[in-house]
């Protein structure tokens, strides 16, 4: 009986496998697994854009004869944030290298130091203040759990001169988009709508000196008062990567979109002041310790401001009607290392 059961046993796992073998699908086993439904990966991971190609006019506007028409790419630290210097050099300059702003406010002053100012997140400070040019800032910010100041960025900044008001601001985004434009501009309250091409240009009916041009297809502007100053606005996002390394603190709504500024003025007076202002005075001395990694202007009371469009910090000079004067004319013809030349920028002797 025992030799009987055996029998049926082997019988029934004989019947059990040929039923299993039958139900596989015709065809051979793929040898490298299941496909990755994304595709094939690139073994060298996700390229990275194409290096920006700026490039110099052919125009008479162009002081250098021998910069006209040239082009380069932007360098491999700013490969996207960059302008030609067609006045002197004929190569591509940084934003942040030039005389301005950028980041948790780095700024680069007059004198060709760097100085940080932190300032406040959701008030006002007066950056440059002359009689007829008063140039304030808008700041953002975080703060984390085991800081004693704010992360600090500049979302907007508002130019005044003569009776006229001009805002430049990075508009608030939660996710990223280098194809979008997130910058914002208005000229006496009026929306300034600019084509998404390089080089597109906008004049103001009203004050013909004034132009407002693309040096980039979305995020980077050029603001030009002939014979009076210059700007150049980028807008940039605190990345996900830049939030883990610094601590910022970067929410899923707010990628913390701030403006990269770079500053030009033609003629200033001599008792100009302001945040940054102040570095084009004749008569500045610095007294930051040039040897510290991060020296860090003080006196915020001084430069606070009521709001975006208010003349009204304790240091402001705007309305006085002191005439303007060139800076420094003798500093005309010295060749900066950044690139800013001419009168109002004064190169480190």
């Amino acid at each position: 009986m025992a030799r009987f059961h055996l029998i049926l046993l082997v019988a029934a796992l004989l019947l059990t496998e040929a039923v299993t073998t039958s139900a596989q699908p015709n065809g051979p086993k793929n040898p490298q697994g299941p496909k990755d439904p994304q595709g094939p990966k690139d073994p060298q991971g996700p390229k990275d854009k194409e290096p920006k190609v700026v490039k110099c006019n052919t125009g008479n506007d162009v002081k250098n004869i021998y910069c006209r028409g040239k082009q380069a790419s932007c360098p491999a630290r700013c490969p996207q944030s960059c302008t030609m210097d067609c006045d002197n050099t004929c190569k591509p300059v940084c934003v942040c290298d030039r005389p301005g702003a950028c980041g948790d406010p780095r700024f680069i002053g007059g004198d060709g130091n760097s100085f940080y100012f932190h300032g406040r997140k959701d008030r006002d400070f007066c950056i440059v203040s002359d009689s007829d040019l008063h140039i304030n800032a808008h700041f953002i910010g975080k703060r984390g759990p085991f800081m004693n100041r704010d992360f600090t960025w500049i979302q907007a900044i508002a130019v005044l001169f003569g009776e006229h008001r001009l805002y430049i601001g990075a508009r608030k985004t939660a996710a990223w988009d280098d194809d979008s434009d997130h910058l914002e501009i208005s000229f006496d309250g009026e929306f300034v709508h600019l084509p998404e091409a390089d080089g597109a240009e906008w004049k103001s009916l009203y004050v013909p000196t004034l132009k407002i041009s693309r040096t980039k297809t979305v995020n980077t502007m050029m603001i030009e008062l002939k014979g009076r100053f210059k700007i150049i606005a980028n807008v940039v996002p605190i990345t996900k990567e830049d939030s883990r390394i610094h601590n910022y603190g970067v929410t899923s709504d707010d990628c913390l979109a701030h403006l990269d500024l770079a500053f030009n003025f033609d003629v200033l007076t001599r008792n100009v002041h302001g945040v940054v202002g102040q570095t084009y005075r004749p008569d500045y001395v610095n007294k930051f310790d040039v040897r510290k990694k991060m020296s860090v202007l003080g006196g915020e009371n001084s430069y606070s401001t009521s709001g975006l469009f208010s003349t009204d910090c304790a240091v402001a000079r705007f309305g006085r009607g002191e005439r303007a004067a060139e800076l420094i004319s003798d500093l005309a013809d010295v060749k900066c290392a950044s690139g800013m030349d001419g009168p109002g920028v004064v190169c480190k002797k």
